[in-house]
């Protein structure tokens, strides 16, 4: 049992005994009360024997608790704290703040220094970026353990070019389908770049528009495809655009970023597998 769990059942514990205490102490009260009672509407003769001249309700340790922390006026004395104010027949008491609502101020007064403290600059706690970052990657650890059990897990350090015409047939119905809108129904470039020449603004290997798809460029208003597509849709559509390179379609947008040299790339990855 972890010490959270301890806290947690040792204040429940706490609670239920206290309840349990409440219950007992309210009937004993009810009882007493009754019997009083019970003795005045028999015979006051009785009570004078016994030497009892004059009966006080008994009051609930809650009833005195309770007046203790609101420390509320009794209706019959709100004429003394009545103010001058009248808002069209409303008038305005001036009660002090809850004792309750007090301590719980002062209580936070002295906490927030020590937590600002633990938290922030000291290293018994960990922060609140530190816990980000620290879900963050638990988090990437997570989607790369859940990729690998997917009989199409692929990233941008994995992803090969597919040249077979049902996965390019598929990537064109995914680029008409998301991506002509900005880049053009043939590639040719619009709201987004040329997808045609060989001017890249991010990379032009296929890792690199893979990423592109997968991740977006937020700042240039490329929204990211990862949660709407899955890694081999993303592929394929990358598959795609990499097949639109040197197709030269009529109207096409001016160059934009650097050169890329896919012939160059292709010469050290047949160097690599040497």
């Amino acid at each position: 049992m972890s010490v959270l769990e301890q806290l947690l059942f040792g204040t429940m514990l706490v609670v239920f005994l206290a309840g349990m205490g409440s219950m007992i102490r309210l009937s004993f009260d009810f009882l007493e009360m009754q019997r009083l009672r019970l003795l005045k509407d028999i015979s006051p003769e009785l009570l004078a024997e016994a030497g009892i001249e004059h009966i006080d309700t008994p009051t609930s340790w809650w009833k005195e608790l309770y007046d203790k922390l609101t420390d509320q006026v009794p209706m019959e004395q709100e004429q003394d704290i009545l103010l001058d104010h009248n808002y069209d027949g409303v008038m305005e008491l001036d009660n002090n703040l809850p004792p309750w609502w007090k301590g719980i101020m002062y209580v936070s007064m002295i906490f927030a220094p020590i937590y600002l403290y633990i938290n922030h600059f000291s290293d018994y706690a960990t922060s609140s970026r530190e816990a980000y970052a620290i879900e963050m990657q638990v988090a990437d650890e997570e989607i790369k353990a859940y990729l690998a059990t997917q009989e199409d897990a692929v990233d941008e350090t994995t992803v090969t070019v597919l040249a077979d015409a049902d996965a390019l047939g598929n990537g064109k119905l995914i680029y008409d389908n998301k991506c002509s809108v900005c880049h053009g129904d043939k590639g040719q470039g619009g709201i987004g770049p040329n997808m045609t020449d060989i001017y890249w603004l991010h990379g032009g290997s296929i890792g690199d528009i893979f990423k592109t798809v997968k991740d977006g460029v937020p700042s240039k208003g490329m929204i990211a495809w990862k949660n709407d597509l899955r890694p081999r849709d993303i592929q394929e559509v990358s598959s795609y655009i990499y097949s639109l390179q040197g197709t030269n379609p009529p109207n096409a947008k001016e160059p934009q970023g650097e050169p890329y040299a896919a012939e160059a790339e292709e010469e050290m990855d047949d160097t690599k597998s040497r």
